[in-house]
């Protein structure tokens, strides 16, 4: 078979080796299943990618797709890249000024989205769209050309053979795809990355799970981003079946149906994970409860390779028949492993998970690496804890001397769409990408990020204080939802805080506490106490001038509609600073809703 070296490469194996799978991409839709095979997978595939020619796209158009994880996903994908037109994924759930900014600056001609949701969101934005030649849908929109006219058109093309040479034509180091980033810090920047990123990185990954052909996969990420999208590729190149989360409020009994064997995800998941178990663990009568926590104990004390010696082994041993394995039966049973990217895991929770018999594979990478750079390895000596593990085949790493981390590898994007000085600013003259991660590499080979470049703060005194070490410590509490340190050009370190208004209600409840609304619940003497107590409690592991002097409880919500998470879960701190200036000078200057830690 021929090598794989551009993406659409991969609809090789589903012909010659992976034909016989019926349930390739599989998406439940009211209640039933709707499977589609490695037939339908190819099939489909070529006619998108012959339909858009009949549509008079060429190499080089740029098409838009805002659409939710789905099969259609694939289909689109691959039908785009084989035309060498370049894909534009966008996300379902930014804001119109943000999808306006990034039609108008990849120029794109065509645009695809899933559902009428969607289309309220952008509706607005259509008619501002320069040369926008085509827009379809996936499900059926009055007035609305569906996708299904791309298919048919490519079902009828006269000339199918065309294909084929138009692939020929196009090389590895192509241009493949434009992926914003989430914008953080502003305008987001299109991320150029060619097959070549992709298909390299892919390929390292695939080095480390141990996957085979009719595996189950859960995808529940954004595929419009890097991070899930590429472990789509992955999942792909081993021929494992994948299945789309459409509510990932459902996604607990989604997998408990599936019972996969892997997927995707980020520490907000299991940090979610973790304080619902322990709110359960609370609940129970006493003798369980006694060996709940027992339990506990003794996962939050694991080390990997036996460290501990036989004794603690049978401890574990005994946790994981009394307690743990209800916990691998909540996920299914059946997991082989679960990545977990796009921001530190505590260790603390590491620990835990792997000592369930849950093995978390902690990786680090950025869109403009596509993206993976480390990731953990089964193999001996292949992991460490509070690391997010070794370096990928095929990538360098080194730390420069502020500690940035700097990479280089064939993963390394190929620049900023429209931006040369911001791509110069981030590759430097010997090709080294600049991550704006700082971090250290243990033992010579595990990399350890610290914080972000760009988020380390200076206090008035003249002290930095980098705050996600801090925020992922006081996040492990079941009553912090999230958590905001602010201080800079202040005198002390205070924090903005979101409770777990669900994990309060019960507690109100064990306690015989009033909760009323949440605007009552964050003003209750009683309950500004018990978290100030998880506060100083953590602040106990803290330097003093880390130390989160004043807290401010807050009854929002944040999420990516209200524009303080991005998309892939991360703090917008520029935009929550902005968003709660008063609040923040308020808590500084005065002490109606100052609540004191020291």
């Amino acid at each position: 078979m021929k090598q794989i070296t551009r993406i659409f490469d991969l609809l090789e194996l589903y012909k010659n080796e992976f034909s016989s799978i019926s349930d390739l991409f599989n998406i439940k839709k009211e209640g039933n299943w709707v499977r589609y095979s490695a037939t339908d997978y190819v099939r489909h595939s070529n006619h998108f990618s012959l339909g858009l020619l009949s549509l008079g796209v060429q190499k080089g158009t740029r098409i838009a797709t805002v659409l939710n994880n789905c099969p259609e996903w694939n289909f689109i994908d691959m039908g785009i890249l084989q035309t060498g037109a370049i894909q534009v994924p966008v996300y379902p759930t930014i804001s119109e000024d943000n999808y306006r900014y990034i039609f108008s600056d990849s120029e794109v001609e065509y645009l695809i989205f899933s559902d009428p949701d969607i289309y309220e969101r952008i509706k607005n934005v259509i008619p501002d769209i320069p040369g926008l030649k085509g827009v379809f849908s996936i499900d059926p929109i009055d007035g609305m050309r569906n996708w299904k006219e791309i298919l048919e058109l490519g079902a009828n093309y006269p000339r199918p053979e065309e294909l084929e040479l138009i692939k020929e034509t196009i090389l590895p180091g192509d241009l493949a795809t434009i992926i914003y980033t989430s914008g953080t810090t502003g305008r987001p920047k299109g991320v150029m990355s060619s097959h070549n990123n992709f298909v390299t990185n892919y390929k390292a990954l695939g080095e480390i799970p141990p996957l085979k052909m009719h595996d189950r996969a859960v995808s529940f990420l954004p595929l419009c981003h890097v991070y899930e999208r590429t472990a789509g590729y992955v999942y792909q190149s081993f021929g494992v079946s994948i299945f789309y989360v459409q509510n990932i409020d459902e996604l607990g009994d989604f997998i408990r149906e599936v019972k996969p064997h892997g997927f995707a995800s980020v520490p907000r998941v299991f940090e979610k994970i973790y304080n619902k178990i322990v709110t359960k663990g609370r609940s129970l009568p006493l003798p369980m409860k006694m060996m709940f926590f027992w339990a506990l104990r003794q996962g939050h004390k694991y080390e990997l390779n036996h460290a501990r010696g036989w004794v603690y082994d049978v401890k574990l041993f005994i946790a994981n028949l009394l307690v743990f394995r209800k916990w691998r039966a909540a996920l299914g049973g059946e997991l082989k492993f679960i990545v977990s990217g796009s921001a530190s895991l505590h260790p603390r929770l590491a620990r835990i998970f792997w000592a369930a018999k849950i093995p978390i594979l902690e990786a680090y990478g950025l869109t403009e690496t596509s993206p993976g750079v480390t990731c953990y390895r089964f193999e001996p000596n292949g992991m460490k804890f509070g690391t997010v593990g070794p370096l990928l085949t095929g990538n360098e790493m080194k730390i420069a001397e502020d500690g940035e981390i700097l990479c280089k590898g064939p993963n390394i994007m190929m620049g900023y769409l429209n931006r040369p000085e911001k791509t110069a600013e981030v590759i430097d003259s010997e090709g080294w990408f600049h991550t704006g991660d700082i971090g250290v590499i243990e033992d010579g080979v595990f990399l350890k990020i610290t914080d972000r470049k760009k988020e380390i703060f200076k206090t008035s005194g003249g002290k930095f204080i980098a705050p996600q070490p801090i925020e992922q410590r006081i996040k492990e509490s079941p009553f912090v939802e999230y958590i905001m340190v602010v201080g800079e050009n202040r005198n002390y370190a205070a924090a903005l805080i979101i409770p777990n208004f669900e994990h309060l209600k019960n507690w109100c409840e064990v306690k015989n506490i009033e909760y009323g609304s949440r605007e009552r619940v964050i003003r209750n003497p009683q309950i500004i106490r018990r978290i100030r107590q998880e506060v100083e409690r953590f602040n106990l592991g803290l330097g003093q001038t880390e130390k989160i002097k004043k807290i401010r409880l807050l009854d929002a919500e944040w999420s990516t509609e209200t524009g303080e998470i991005s998309p892939t879960l991360k703090l917008r701190r520029k935009f929550i600073v902005e968003k709660y200036s008063k609040i923040i000078e308020e808590t500084y200057r005065s002490s109606e809703f100052n609540y004191r830690v020291d």
